[in-house]
């Protein structure tokens, strides 16, 4: 593993077209939504676990591969795992949260990108806290969105009970929320400082913009309609500790719609614009996708 020597900031862009990107569960799953500006909204949770799953179907419980938080783990089990290794039983009562954190970054892949809470279970059989060198912020659409909602019938019913009630017409009426179009951008930040603490690599970093551009096309379903990557623009900083602030590289990066006063229904009714010439001279820009 090639070990991680530049910071990196990035600007991910993508879209969805008649769907549903990201419910939020206290508002009756309708697609989270800024109440004061329209703007549509994204968690950095949902992104995470995108990227979490593309890796668990691309690289499987590989070693150094598996997943933390997946779907119905156990967490404490997996916890409590790390301290059947030769490294943790071989190290000092005092020293062996510490080992069972550096097993846990080793073998968990979420674990050494995002970082983790692992102080949840016994106090003697522990791995402390990890903070993940790669972070994300929220999506926010460029332009606010209009959430719709749809009256679907489904031809059956559940039980014979419901079918009784109706008489054999076995139909029930369901909702379905949906954004025409949107375009979202999300910032993401690479430390590696925090990399070289949790041994996240080259090679790491590599499979997450991998995930970033495919992880949409192994995530279908009818509720998320099309949903597509559309730019990864990265800022590759010269030294560890970055050359220039975050928000100044992101300024570099400008999106607007076209035609303002009309409805955007597509990609292509945005503009997007890359200034390269005030770009400082010690970062690089990497256009991933």
């Amino acid at each position: 593993m090639s070990q991680l020597n530049n910071r990196y900031d990035f600007l991910y862009i993508f879209d969805v077209q008649d769907g549903n990107p990201n419910g939020d569960p206290d508002a009756g799953n309708l697609p989270r939504i800024d109440a004061t500006t329209g703007e549509g909204l994204v968690s950095d949770v949902c992104l995470k676990r995108k990227i979490r799953n593309y890796v668990q179907m691309v690289k499987g419980c590989a070693d150094s591969y598996d997943i933390f938080v997946k779907e119905k783990a156990i967490l404490n089990d997996a916890i409590e795992g790390a301290y059947e290794d030769d490294r943790v039983k071989k190290a000092k009562d005092s020293d062996k949260t510490d080992a069972a954190r550096d097993v846990m970054c080793g073998r968990y892949f979420d674990v050494r990108t995002f970082g983790a809470v692992m102080s949840t279970g016994e106090k003697t059989k522990n791995a402390g806290q990890v903070r993940g060198p790669l972070q994300l912020t929220f999506a926010r659409s460029v332009s606010p969105i209009l959430s719709q909602e749809h009256s679907i019938t489904r031809m059956a019913v559940a039980s014979k009970k419901e079918a009784d009630k109706q008489a054999g017409g076995n139909r029930t009426i369901g909702r379905k929320s949906t954004v025409a179009y949107g375009l979202y951008v999300a910032h993401g930040f690479v430390s590696a400082n925090l990399a070289q603490q949790t041994g996240f690599s080259e090679e790491d970093l590599a499979l997450v913009w991998e995930a970033l551009g495919n992880m949409f096309d192994c995530d279908r379903s009818a509720a998320r309609g099309l949903m597509s990557a559309r730019r990864l623009i990265v800022f590759k900083h010269s030294s560890v500790l970055g050359n220039a602030p975050a928000n100044k590289l992101f300024d570099l990066v400008s999106i607007e719609q076209i035609e303002k006063e009309k409805a955007s229904r597509s990609f292509s009714d945005y503009r997007i614009e890359l200034d390269r010439e005030n770009c400082p001279a010690n970062v690089e820009i990497i256009e991933v996708i």
